[in-house]
């Protein structure tokens, strides 16, 4: 996540949306006062010789949202101390705590086809690994292993921000998001690599479906608050 005061403006980072490489892109357009939320360890070397992580923190660990048996059980998390790489909007309003600001300052995110997403991270989870489980079986094991960027981008069920673009068109809709946030523009340099147009691909014992078009679901047209209301299915 990365809060501009400079620019006005909020993006809320979505999973398996090239949240990264957008991270990364508009960390170069910070200053002082923005705040810049933790990346996982391997993808903090992305920025060396840039900012890093600034401004994140709002309090102290035993205040965190999370319940305390999950800070016992599990590593400590960024979220503990305050904003945090997924935060979502209710999290981000109720940390910033300045209607003001959270309704003046342009807020955007990203989503993508709800299968595709899923897929992808299907294969990111099992990067490291030598085989892999069927598909089916590791969607209906766990229910972590469900993705549901609505949850971030939306508040009580309802869009909270005022542009969701897509994954699928991404350059082109990342140009139109830095546009509405005081004209910024991110290096060709640093622009997220192009996204593949593939829309079939075998995943262990099921085949991946190209599904039929909507905004709702990431493959009609560009999607703004007004056209989404609940997460795709």
């Amino acid at each position: 996540m990365i809060l501009s005061h400079k620019h006005k403006s909020i993006f809320l980072k979505t999973k398996k949306t090239a949240g990264t490489s957008i991270e990364l892109g508009l960390t170069a357009f910070c200053a002082d006062s923005a705040v810049i939320t933790p990346l996982a360890q391997s993808d903090e070397v992305l920025r060396a010789g840039q900012r890093g992580a600034q401004n994140w923190r709002r309090h102290g660990w035993w205040q965190s949202s999370r319940s305390f048996w999950k800070r016992r059980m599990f590593k400590v998390a960024a979220e503990d101390d305050g904003f945090y790489n997924h935060t979502t909007a209710a999290a981000a309003k109720a940390l910033i705590n300045d209607d003001d600001v959270w309704r003046s300052y342009f807020k955007f995110a990203f989503d993508r086809n709800p299968w595709d997403r899923q897929v992808s991270y299907y294969h990111y989870c099992f990067r490291n690994q030598t085989t892999q489980a069927p598909f089916d079986r590791f969607v209906q094991s766990d229910r972590r292993a469900r993705l549901n960027n609505h949850d971030i981008y939306a508040i009580d069920g309802e869009v909270a921000v005022d542009f969701v673009g897509r994954y699928e068109t991404l350059k082109e809709d990342l140009k139109h998001a830095l546009a509405q946030a005081a004209s910024m523009q991110i290096p060709n340099s640093r622009e997220p690599r192009e996204v593949s147009g593939r829309t079939s691909a075998p995943i262990g014992n099921t085949t991946r479906r190209n599904r039929g078009g909507s905004a709702a679901n990431g493959t009609g047209p560009r999607s703004r608050c007004s056209g989404m209301s609940s997460e795709p299915a």
